[in-house]
Parts: C-alpha cells; sequence; structure tokens
C-alpha cells in the first residue's frame, strides 16, 4: 500500500551555529535526499533551502531554523519525504509490508518483513514461512495499488520444506 509519507532518516545531531541538522539517512543513498524541496518533521512541512552530502549523512538546513539551538531541539526526530515527490515506479520497503504474494496463482502469504543487506533485499512471507530474494529472477511482478505480488518459488525458499 502506498504511503503518504515515507520515512528518510533521523536528524542525529546539528552542525555548526546557523541551525543546519545532520541526518542519517536511511534511503538508497544520501543524494537521494538532496533530490527533494520539501521534507515533513512530526507532521510540519519544511522547505530544505540546502542539503549536502557527508559520508553517509546528510547536512540540511531547513527553512526558519536557524539556530542551533532550535536545531538542537529537532535531535532524534524522524524527516519524512511527501510520496507525492517520488515517481511511482519507486517502491519503498515500508509500502510492501501487508502484500499479499502468489505463485503461480496460489495465495503463499503476506509479506512481514523486509531484510536490508548489502546485495539484495529479502522478503519475508508470513514472518519466515518464506523468504524471498528481491530480485528479478524471483519477483516477477509487484502492483502496490492492488496490494499483490507474483513470484517464482524454488526449492529452498519455503521454511517447512522437504
Amino acid at each position: 500500500m502506498r504511503k503518504s509519507f515515507i520515512d528518510a532518516g533521523e536528524i542525529v545531531t546539528t552542525h555548526g551555529v546557523r541551525g543546519e541538522v545532520k541526518v542519517l539517512t536511511w534511503l538508497d543513498s544520501p543524494e537521494m535526499l538532496c533530490e527533494f524541496e520539501r521534507c515533513r518533521i512530526d507532521g510540519k512541512e519544511y522547505s530544505i533551502e540546502a542539503c549536502r552530502v557527508q559520508k553517509n549523512c546528510n547536512l540540511l538546513k531547513l527553512q526558519g531554523i536557524d539556530a542551533m539551538e532550535i536545531a538542537q531541539g529537532m535531535r532524534g526526530k524522524v524527516i519524512q519525504i511527501y510520496r507525492e515527490d517520488i515517481s511511482n515506479e519507486v517502491i519503498f520497503g515500508d509500502e510492501l509490508i501487508g502484500v499479499e504474494v502468489f505463485s503461480d496463482e496460489k495465495a503463499i502469504g503476506k509479506i512481514t518483513e523486509v531484510l536490508d543487506y548489502p546485495g539484495n533485499s529479502v522478503y519475508v512471507i508470513d514472518g519466515g514461512k518464506y523468504m524471498i530474494p528481491a530480485v528479478k529472477e524471483f519477483v516477477l511482478s509487484t502492483d502496490i495499488d492492488k496490494n499483490v505480488m507474483q513470484v517464482k518459488l524454488i526449492e529452498g525458499m519455503g521454511r517447512d520444506e522437504n
């Protein structure tokens, strides 16, 4: 199911005295956060005046946050991006939770967790009943709007296989 907002990272500290915040990004890469002009924190929209990458984090200057003291009050808060600002072709792991998974037209369960590994993600079906690598060979199609995914199962993906 498509969400209205995507959790993009957490403000971990401040940077400098002019109100910049350092964000530990949860997106595929820190560069991705720099593509957005706005974000949301605690239900309030902020314009992103500047964004730059520092190692695996982002340094953000948000409109209206002009002092270190104000920025310090934002530590620990989650930054969200607006789903409408992202291409519909992009699917986030959070949006896959609860998606009904089918193999050969037979329902095998729902995605309960998405595990991120360096090589690829793995979709956990019904708490571990199946573990499906998120690669084209096994994930045949995904329709978030209909809340369904078609997969190809092979031996070893099921927990209770003989």
